[in-house]
């Protein structure tokens, strides 16, 4: 009996020993809304992915010091993390940043300037790999340590940089997709639970793996996306869409280096200017591309800003042409043909990129005119003055008489040319005649009537001669129109104009001897008002209307002076009348020597 109660009493204290192990607490991380944190803190708001690299690598290095974890101080001894060493959550954490690191470094690369050339690219996929094998050993580890939560988001995270790597080396595209869509599901299962931070960061994910997923169906075969559905998807934001953005650019930059292979002249006005360097054509090309987005029948669906971008981009790609025509001209040496079409062709990208800049000020002026009968805008913006219309209307002026100089520059000018400076003429016509227009609205503004109806008036005769000649030119009905309505705005403010004037002429002397009426010299005429001590028996507020520009009444500021008692001042006259006694005999005396006395 003895031996089986002994028997017994191991085996309960084997049981005993063995349950902490099976109740081991399970680490909880969320790993989207923790690298979402860092990454928006540390650099990857603005893209700045060297920023976040350096973070990581500063993460890392705390995190090794706080868990004793180095790998020794002379000579590297590596130390690996398993499922035994994971005794806090704080070695998962080393695993998630480490990946986080190589996967920044990486994306680092991608943002070059011109590009990773052939080497880099090299390296470029050996940080993803790293990241891939960090994010799998992530995954394993929180499958064991982690919480089932835990351990789903860090399937998801794997996942996503398997998907990465595939992506960039552009091969597999089926396990990229399957990659891709299992971490959709994931991130869809989990917004749908959690507090509401965490719903927001996994919708924004889910949104942010859509593009990729898609051009992963595009490369494959089975969706019917066209490259502007492409470009439009390029357009979203996220550090996620990153290595999609850089690979979109790079797939059209090849289509467009392919295209312009075909390239071989540039046709304006007439004349025809051959195009031999390569960086000149896909430069025209990617502009002559985003010009079809500005006048192709979808155009007028594009909201403002986003054409304005669109001008910003052809800018750029227009001067990019620019710079590589005059690089060519300064090798071109005593080429004297080709010299003629190198400057040929500069002067006829020039007029063009003038003629854009027309374009986007005109735009700039229709968005001015929308906020300009608006007493506030939607999104508490500035309303416009006249006065932004008639700096505006200058730099129009400044662009037609560049334009129609360029274009008249040379000497044998084709009926092309004479046609377009005539076309430049007019329209500075009707620029002039709304620039009248706005500084006279300006000066009615500041209640000058005599130069408001004299601007009117000059205004109309302006806007009058511009119609006759459209008129006769045939031009477009559009700018017809609105001449049309630009006279008979004239007309009516000058009227208005003419009829304030008069009126205000009229009641000024009434005005005058009401207020010397009403005047007085005294002041007792004038309300005063109490203070907040003199009434707090009524409730009104001392401070004032917060829309009207007041003075407050709490306290007289600064306080009145107050008379107040002092000490009298008594003159002290018996102080000269005082005899003192004598101290003579209670005085030290100096004792002097033999020498001294002689010289007494």
């Amino acid at each position: 009996m003895g031996k089986e109660s002994q028997s017994s009493a191991m085996e309960i204290d084997n049981l005993k020993s063995n349950t902490p192990d099976q109740s081991t607490p399970k680490f909880s991380i969320n790993v989207l809304q923790l690298l979402k944190s860092a990454q928006m803190q540390h650099g990857l708001r603005h893209g700045d992915y060297t920023r976040y690299r350096r973070y990581c690598t500063a993460r890392l290095r705390r995190l090794y010091k706080s868990l004793k974890f180095t790998h020794g101080r002379g000579k590297y001894t590596r130390r690996a993390i398993t499922e035994s060493t994971v005794s806090e959550v704080r070695f998962l954490h080393v695993v998630l940043y480490t990946a986080e690191r190589a996967w920044s470094h990486a994306m680092e690369k991608r943002q070059l300037p011109d590009g990773p050339n052939a080497r880099q690219r090299i390296y470029l996929i050996g940080r993803l790999r790293k990241a891939v094998k960090w994010a799998t050993l992530f995954a394993q580890l929180c499958a064991i340590k982690g919480d089932s939560r835990t351990s789903l988001e860090a399937e998801a995270y794997a996942s996503y940089m398997k998907g990465n790597l595939l992506f960039e080396q552009d091969q597999n595209w089926d396990t990229a997709l399957m990659n891709f869509k299992s971490a959709r599901a994931v991130y869809e299962e989990l917004g749908k639970y959690g507090d509401l931070e965490n719903q927001v960061v996994c919708r924004e994910r889910v949104e942010e793996l859509e593009p990729s997923i898609r051009y992963c169906l595009h490369k494959i075969g089975e969706s019917n996306l066209q490259a502007s559905e492409l470009l439009q998807i390029g357009e979203m934001e996220g550090p996620a869409l990153d290595l999609f953005k850089a690979k979109l650019e790079a797939v059209m930059a090849e289509a467009r280096s392919q295209q312009a292979a075909s390239m071989t002249e540039f046709h304006w006005l007439g004349h025809r200017f051959p195009i031999s360097n390569a960086k000149t054509r896909v430069a025209i090309l990617k502009a002559q591309e985003l010009e079809k987005d500005l006048h192709g029948p979808a155009a007028e669906s594009l909201p403002a800003e986003k054409r304005l971008v669109i001008f910003d981009k052809i800018f750029t790609a227009y001067h990019e042409a620019r710079s590589c025509i005059r690089s060519d001209l300064v090798s071109a040496g005593n080429a004297e043909n080709v010299k003629d079409d190198l400057n040929g062709l500069d002067k006829a990208v020039s007029a063009v990129l003038g003629q854009r800049t027309i374009e986007r000020n005109q735009l700039l002026v229709s968005i001015a005119k929308s906020k300009l009968t608006r007493r506030r805008d939607d999104k508490n913006e500035k309303i416009t003055k006249p006065e932004e219309l008639v700096r505006l209307y200058d730099l129009l002026l400044q662009n037609t008489a560049d334009l129609s100089d360029l274009v008249s520059s040379g000497r044998d000018r084709k009926p092309e040319e004479l046609a377009f400076s005539e076309e430049c003429e007019l329209k500075s016509l009707s620029f002039r005649a709304e620039r009248c227009f706005y500084l006279a609205k300006s000066y009615s503004l500041a209640g000058k009537r005599a130069e408001a109806y004299a601007l009117y008036c000059r205004a109309r005769s302006l806007a009058e001669d511009a119609l006759q000649k459209f008129r006769t030119s045939d031009e477009n009905d559009q700018i017809i129109k609105e001449l049309k309505m630009l006279c008979d705005e004239c007309r009516s403010n000058s009227c208005i104009e003419h009829a304030t004037g008069i009126m205000e002429e009229v009641k000024a002397p009434e005005n005058l001897s009401k207020r010397i009426s009403n005047m007085s010299l005294t002041g007792a005429d004038k309300k005063l008002e109490k203070y907040l001590l003199e009434k707090l028996d009524s409730y009104e507020s001392a401070v004032g209307d917060s829309n009207v520009k007041g003075v407050s009444r709490i306290e007289v500021f600064p306080p009145a002076f107050q008379a107040f008692p002092r000490n009298p001042i008594v003159v002290d006259i018996a102080y000269n009348f005082i005899e003192f006694p004598s101290l003579e005999n209670r005085m030290k005396k100096d004792k002097k020597g033999f020498i001294s006395r002689l010289w007494r």
